[in-house]
């Protein structure tokens, strides 16, 4: 799977939780007759969007995602691919933490809601990690891979030749 299609993924199954568990939270919070944890949760979704803006507002790439890509190993053939398997290997914490948070939402609905600030905040500061990564590649003429491991282990990147991007320069004409 392409690294810059798994960060995409990410982002979107990360806001994808958080939109389920605050759904939860708050209907949770209304089967229980506890109607004033909602107002609370939305200020911590607030706080969490603000911290999450606040993480994504450089349209590099963080340095964890720098010194992955700087560690990727040369590859000269195509990694399987295998993206379901691939999505399931590398994000099952934000699967299990979702479904457990979910699970308890009817008996403690503020735990989904708290796990919903962090889906929050982890979706926010992903955001823009895509673009710099194919800008990345479109520089270098290389193509990122996410390399099949073991769940627990750390992410590997293989990297392969891809397609350069040449950019024109416009003329300049000189001002009078």
């Amino acid at each position: 799977m392409r690294f810059v299609d798994f960060l995409r993924v990410t982002v979107l199954l990360s806001a994808g939780a958080a939109s389920l568990l605050a759904a939860l939270c708050v209907i949770g919070a209304g089967s229980r007759g506890t109607v004033t944890l909602v107002p609370f949760c939305a200020g911590w979704w607030a706080v969490a969007a603000t911290v999450g803006v606040a993480l994504s507002r450089h349209a590099t790439t963080t340095p964890p995602i720098a010194r992955l890509l700087a560690s990727a190993k040369q590859a000269t053939m195509m990694p399987e691919h295998r993206p379901g398997a691939t999505i399931l290997n590398r994000l099952w914490p934000v699967l299990v933490s979702t479904i457990v948070a979910g699970a308890i939402a009817f008996l403690y609905p503020q735990v989904p809601g708290i796990a919903a600030g962090f889906a929050i905040i982890w979706a926010l500061a992903w955001r823009r990690q895509d673009s710099a990564v194919q800008a990345i590649e479109e520089r270098d003429g290389v193509t990122f891979y996410v390399e099949r491991t073991s769940p627990v282990r750390p992410i590997e990147l293989v990297r392969m030749p891809g397609f350069r991007r040449e950019v024109p320069t416009l003329p300049t004409t000189p001002t009078t």
